[in-house]
């Protein structure tokens, strides 16, 4: 894992070559030990997922089970419980209708894209007009000057990667 620095924060700053070979290999074993207890917090979620799936699935299979009762009761006493509205309060808790709001669905975007095209509705074509960057990088010279365009060039970050062997799983 190799560590990208920006910037120079002061902290403590090597005074010779070994100095700067002993912190790069404390910057190893560091990186390796918070390796291992993300590790061992993703095996403690996985086990606490585990245990509790069971009880999970079972509580939401009874919440679908009672959500669909009430729901049926509920449409065959909606005069009784709404009258012409739309919410009834049953103490415990209210039960309400809602219309949601008109939505669009489109499959195969591209063909349709195609086929309203073909129709003449251009209204219902929306063109995206956004900067070409890569072609800005390819010829930066041809924007030179232009207020709100920056180019930016010979970026370098220091970087400092541990050296470290990969262990695969043995068959």
């Amino acid at each position: 894992m190799a560590t990208r620095i920006k910037t120079t924060s002061g902290g403590n700053v090597p005074q010779s070559k070994a100095d700067a070979m002993r912190d790069i290999k404390a910057i190893g074993d560091m990186q390796r030990e918070l390796g291992r207890i993300q590790a061992d917090l993703n095996d403690e979620i996985a086990n606490l997922t585990k245990r509790a799936a069971p009880k999970i699935e079972s509580l939401r299979e009874r919440l679908t089970e009672l959500q669909a009762g009430v729901h049926t009761w509920c449409e065959a006493h909606r005069v009784e419980l709404c009258g012409k509205g739309k919410t009834a309060n049953l103490v415990t808790g209210e039960v309400s209708w809602r219309q949601r709001p008109p939505s669009v669905s489109i499959a195969k975007a591209e063909d349709v894209i195609q086929r309203l095209r073909g129709l003449g509705l251009f209204r219902f074509v929306r063109e995206k007009e956004e900067i070409n960057k890569e072609a800005i990088l390819a010829e930066p010279a041809e924007v030179a000057g232009i207020k709100g365009i920056k180019v930016v060039t010979g970026v370098e970050d220091f970087v400092i990667t541990p050296f470290e062997v990969e262990v695969g799983e043995t068959a």
